[in-house]
Formats: structure tokens, C-alpha cells, sequence
């Protein structure tokens, strides 16, 4: 057993994080239990792409490693710290570079912390402040740095939260909806037109081809994604994760129930993905529905779930259905090298995980603001407990077979 140590939920905005020199140095005190084994520390830092310098960090004022660079994006760093250097109640993580200009690298940070617990200092560490932090000294915050420790046990993963039907915002949704969704037909039918709607919708838009990130509200996503243009009269970042959160709250909008399922090959890859699950009732679980590709996987007849769909591996490409919606997707090249050698390869189905919360219309405050800009950092991500072992020791959230498979009546 083990547990992780965090005092912020991974909501990074990746365009305001902090910038590290010789002279700006950030710092994170975390309150740990003593220990008497090597901990686990994770830090989200991007380094510059022509950057060689590592980023150095001491543990209550000792240095204890410098960390090389990766590649050029925000990534999880793990270092192993001795139990020696951690003390019982407050430690403090100290971050810099020896750079002189802000060339080097960044720290992530959440921002929206009244009384943070991080810090930042512009004379090299002598004076520290909380406030007017980030690289524009212009918000207060948390730099995401956790530790796991082999004392103490994870939570349990949170219960599944689904809209309030009677919240007036899935009323306004329902009236822009394809008459095919909001009618009483078989619910194949009505997921299909729903997928094959959404996927028709707008150009996929992601965080290499646009900065400012669109938020998770389906028809402020249908809106910006049909203008490509939002917030500040900037081009938007409207991708996987839009097509399914829109998904999401639609699929509830006409009463289906269906949840933000998120993908990745690796803790720190970047062929990611973010599709949805829906709740057949026929079939009795959770089937998978990519409202980007307009794609559905289907076997002997059977649509599948997200564990029979990991279970096919490589040999993806020739179970899946398309719809409609597909062919206007495939009208981007971007798109094409997607389907071409991710998704039909089965390569983003590596690790799953879901999106407990499912309320995206109803408690906005709740979902992150630049998921998949980043490394994903979530807090609110539920991993397979397998994973906790295969490089995901910085999330909290691990769930069993139980957990991912059960209706969406228990638990909400």
C-alpha cells in the first residue's frame, strides 16, 4: 500500500504557469508522515526545447538532484528521495535553474489558492512571497508537485456524479439537438445521429494549432467550434475532449446516460485520446462511443465495452463502425494520421481512465481548464488499479473492475 500527498487537483492553464532562473525559484511545502522508506516525488515541468540545463531541486534546504530534461512539454518528472531527507509534518521542495532568462524551464501551477502553500522568490531564495506568482506575477497558486509515500493507503475512487435532469441548462441544450436524438427510438440509433452530429460539427482544433483552451459547456464548444473563434477573439482549442464532453451532457440532455472516458499510451505519451462510454441497458455495460472519429467498436454483432476493446489490441481497425460523421473528420489530414495510426492501431487504448464527475452543465466549476494540453495532471482522473504500478503513482484515484463496470443508477 501507499499514498499520495497533494494539495491541488491538477488544474493547470497551461499559457500561466511559472517561469524558473537562477533568480526566480519556486517552492512547495507539502505535510508528510515520517517514513521509513525511499519516497516518490513528481514534478510537472516543461523544459525549453533547446534547453540542456537540468532543473535542480532541494528537499528542506538540501539539494538532491537535477533533473535532465525530457522531451519539450509539460512531463511528469519522478525522483526517488531518501526517507532520511523527509521529516515528519512540513517539507519544502525548492525548484530552480541556473539560467539567468525565463529560456529554461517551467513549473506548472494551479491557480485559484486563497492561502497557497508554494511560493515564489526573485533574489535567488533569500525572500519569499505567495501572491503575484506565475510568469506574469498576476495569480496565486499551487505548483503541482505530490509525493508518494509507502505509509497511509489512497481513498477510494469518488462515486460517478451525473446532471440534475431537472437543471434548466440541459433544457436549452435539448432544443439544438438532431429531432433523431430527442425522439424515443432505439438508443443505437439516437447515439449514432448524436456521434455522427457532433463529429460534423467543427474542425478538430488542438493545443498545437490553437492556445486559448475552449471550456467544457456543449454549446459554447458548438459555438466556438463552428466560428473558430472564443474567449479574447482567439482561436480555440476544441478537440477530443470537447467532442466528448459536448457528448456527454447531450447524451444526458435526451436521458442517456454517458460519461468522459480519457485514453493515453503512457503516463507521459502523447497518443492520447478522449472518447465517451455509454450505458446500454441491453447489454448490460458501458459501451464506447468516439464522437471525434464518429466511431463505434463492434464484435460478432456486439458493441464494445472499453475493456474488450483494450483486450483487441493492435487488431483494432477492422471492429470498428463508422458513422456519417467520420467523412467530414477525414477531411483534415491531421485527423487522417490520427485514425490512420493511433486509433485504428489501438495505440491511445493503452490506459483508461474516466471522468467521475459527469455534471459538466450543471457544476462547470468542477471540470478542468486545459485538459490535453498537457500532461494529464487531474486529480478527478480514476485510473485501473493495475496502473498504480505501470508509472501512475502521482493520481489518487484507482478503481477495480466493480468500479468501471457497475450501472450508472449506483453510486451517483
Amino acid at each position: 500500500m501507499s499514498r499520495l500527498y497533494y494539495s491541488e487537483e491538477g488544474r493547470v492553464i497551461a499559457t500561466l504557469c511559472e517561469e524558473l532562473t537562477v533568480f526566480r525559484r519556486a517552492r512547495k511545502a507539502l505535510c508528510l508522515p515520517a517514513t521509513g522508506d525511499t519516497g516518490r516525488v513528481y514534478v510537472l515541468a516543461r523544459s525549453y526545447p533547446h534547453n540542456e540545463q537540468p532543473l535542480r531541486m532541494a528537499v528542506n534546504g538540501e539539494e538532491v538532484a537535477a533533473i535532465e530534461p525530457a522531451r519539450p512539454a509539460y512531463y511528469w518528472y519522478e525522483v526517488p528521495v531518501a526517507a532520511d531527507r523527509l521529516v515528519a509534518g512540513e517539507n519544502t521542495f525548492e525548484f530552480w535553474t541556473d539560467a539567468t532568462a525565463m529560456n529554461s524551464w517551467s513549473l506548472a501551477l494551479e491557480p485559484g489558492h486563497a492561502e497557497p502553500e508554494s511560493s515564489v522568490s526573485d533574489d535567488g531564495g533569500k525572500t519569499w512571497r505567495n501572491e503575484r506568482m506565475a510568469y506574469l506575477n498576476a495569480v496565486r497558486g499551487e505548483y503541482v508537485v505530490r509525493v508518494r509515500l509507502a505509509e497511509g493507503e489512497d481513498a477510494p475512487p469518488p462515486p460517478m456524479v451525473w446532471e440534475d435532469q431537472g437543471h434548466p441548462r440541459l433544457g436549452s441544450l435539448r432544443k439544438i439537438l438532431p429531432p433523431v436524438a430527442r425522439d424515443q427510438g432505439p438508443l443505437l440509433r439516437r447515439v449514432r445521429a448524436l456521434s455522427a452530429w457532433l463529429a460534423s460539427s467543427w474542425e478538430h482544433t488542438n493545443s498545437l494549432r490553437a492556445a486559448q483552451y475552449g471550456p467544457w459547456d456543449a454549446e459554447t464548444i458548438l459555438a466556438w467550434g463552428a466560428a473558430q473563434e472564443g474567449h479574447n477573439g482567439k482561436r480555440p482549442v476544441v478537440m477530443c475532449v470537447h467532442y466528448a464532453a459536448a457528448f456527454v451532457s447531450c447524451a444526458q440532455a435526451v436521458g442517456i446516460p454517458a460519461r468522459c472516458a480519457v485514453l493515453t499510451e503512457a503516463v507521459n505519451g502523447s497518443n492520447g485520446h478522449f472518447v465517451t462510454e455509454v450505458w446500454f441497458e441491453d447489454e448490460g455495460k458501458w459501451v464506447v462511443v468516439d464522437p471525434n472519429a464518429d466511431a463505434m467498436f463492434w464484435k460478432d454483432g456486439v458493441p464494445l465495452s472499453m475493456s474488450e476493446v483494450q483486450e483487441a489490441g493492435s487488431d483494432l481497425g477492422g471492429l470498428i463502425r463508422w458513422g456519417s460523421g467520420s467523412a467530414f473528420q477525414r477531411t483534415f489530414p491531421h485527423m487522417v494520421d490520427f485514425i490512420e495510426n493511433n486509433l485504428e492501431k489501438g495505440v491511445c487504448f493503452g490506459h483508461r481512465s474516466v471522468w467521475f464527475r459527469s455534471d459538466l452543465l450543471g457544476h462547470p466549476e468542477f471540470s478542468p481548464p486545459g485538459h490535453g494540453a498537457l500532461s494529464y495532471c487531474e486529480t478527478g482522473l480514476v485510473w485501473e488499479k493495475r496502473d498504480l504500478e505501470r508509472g501512475f503513482g502521482m493520481f489518487p484515484h484507482f478503481g477495480d473492475a466493480a468500479y468501471f463496470d457497475a450501472p450508472p443508477g449506483q453510486g451517483a
